[in-house]
């Protein structure tokens, strides 16, 4: 694949280190700007200071009443939900504009977290949980664009599930929606292969279908089902299971060309990766080196053995 132009993300702004939130702090995330901060375009919101309120401000926390769930400040009892839906309008509008691949937002907040964000009664008692006002709308009007909370990104698995995603979609953009063609189509689908294996079994099969069907269709409605079809596939996480099932897979590209030794340490280096011994970059490396050795085209234009950069370290905890 040829490299990617910066990739644009959406960010709570109080990520980057400004200090916007109630309290005239921040919540700067040295891995959001040191580490995946080198490879992607940031567009920072603040929800709430856009929207015209100050810094510092009340605090405030998502209600449930009988118009429904509203943003209201803690103390006073201010509501500034209708505030907040007339500024996010135009603003979802203008952020469609930016080609974003998806957005990091700020857990717990009333206005931008992505999920558990806790809703309150009229007796103060918490009676539920959602996202917060301008969270829930962006995943609204951008359903399938990759999103996260910083917090969640803590996680390894769910970091680079998150990350996979990002990456896969700007290259989708770059090579088959930038210029549409069927041939870019084929060729994007003959490169994610394995990456689309090791999230979902069911959406290989249906994607492989969509291209083997494709000639003859209407080349836009069939780029949108593969978009559609692609982004619900990264959304499954590639677990240890998936993922061992396309180590095998890549490791049958090799059966007359390893020594019986070579197959046998193969083979237990992807058991202890199963095991949860070893991190998934060990057997990755393995079989990268032997697609360089026995120039397997096929597995060298897989994304799947380099569906990021290694300096993230994603795949490299047990």
């Amino acid at each position: 694949m040829e490299p990617l132009s910066t990739i644009r993300l959406g960010i709570s702004r109080c990520l980057l280190g400004h200090p916007v939130r109630y309290d005239g702090g921040h919540k700067h995330d040295p891995f959001l700007t040191q580490t995946l901060g080198q490879y992607v375009h940031y567009v920072p919101v603040c929800p709430e200071v856009e929207c015209g309120l100050p810094v510092p401000r009340e605090a405030m926390r998502l209600v449930r009443t009988p118009q429904g769930v509203r943003l209201v400040t803690q103390k006073t009892g201010i509501d500034h939900t209708d505030r907040m839906l007339a500024w996010a309008a135009p603003r979802l509008d203008a952020l469609e504009e930016e080609g974003l691949c998806g957005f990091i937002f700020k857990s717990k907040s009333p206005s931008s977290g992505m999920e558990r964000v806790k809703i309150y009664g009229d007796t103060g008692q918490v009676v539920d949980h959602g996202s917060g006002i301008f969270a829930g709308l962006f995943m609204a009007r951008f359903p399938l664009l990759p999103v996260e909370e910083e917090g969640r990104l803590h996680d390894p698995l769910l970091r680079e599930n998150f990350i996979d995603r990002i990456f896969c979609l700007q290259r989708f953009r770059e090579s088959v929606e930038k210029e549409p063609s069927l041939g870019a189509l084929v060729q994007f689908h003959a490169c994610h292969k394995l990456q689309i294996l090791s999230h979902s079994t069911e959406h290989y099969r249906a994607l492989g279908r969509l291209v083997a069907h494709a000639k003859g269709q209407p080349l836009a409605e069939v780029v949108r089902a593969y978009r559609e079809l692609l982004l619900a596939a990264l959304r499954l996480k590639a677990t240890v299971p998936k993922n061992r099932n396309v180590l095998q897979h890549i490791m049958g590209y090799f059966k007359l060309d390893l020594t019986h030794e070579e197959k046998r340490e193969l083979e237990d280096i992807i058991r202890q990766y199963a095991r949860g011994i070893l991190p998934l970059i060990v057997p990755v490396t393995l079989l990268s080196h032997y697609a360089r050795k026995y120039e397997v085209r096929y597995l060298l234009e897989q994304t799947y053995l380099n569906p990021h950069p290694l300096e993230l370290k994603l795949r490299n905890h047990a």
